[in-house]
């Protein structure tokens, strides 16, 4: 997105928002199936925690962009360094009954 001109960055930034938004409920669902006896604390975890490191994070981002400029702001978080860490998530089976 930081090589897009102005029309394929807001094509791109809802495209973006879509798919995160998409997969929001699909992560909460996963985290639940960890924890089945706890659904309401880790439903409040998991939002109160997601909004606010996005807001520290918005906050951050927007001094940094003001000491720097924007361009420098689009490349850092360009950047797939989050993307690769998603190598070390568990991989979880579903194990059936005959498994045992």
């Amino acid at each position: 997105m930081p090589y897009a001109d102005l029309f394929w960055t807001c094509v791109l930034s809802i495209l973006i928002g879509v798919i995160l938004s998409s997969a929001f409920s699909a992560i909460l669902v996963y985290v639940q199936e960890l924890l089945p006896t706890q659904v309401g604390l880790i439903s409040g975890l998991f939002f109160g925690l997601a909004f606010g490191i996005a807001g520290i994070a918005a906050a951050v981002l927007g001094k940094i962009a003001d000491i720097r400029d924007i361009e420098f702001i689009y490349r850092v978080c360009a950047y797939p360094l989050l993307g690769i860490a998603a190598v070390f998530l568990p991989n979880v089976k579903v194990r059936k009954f005959s498994d045992r």
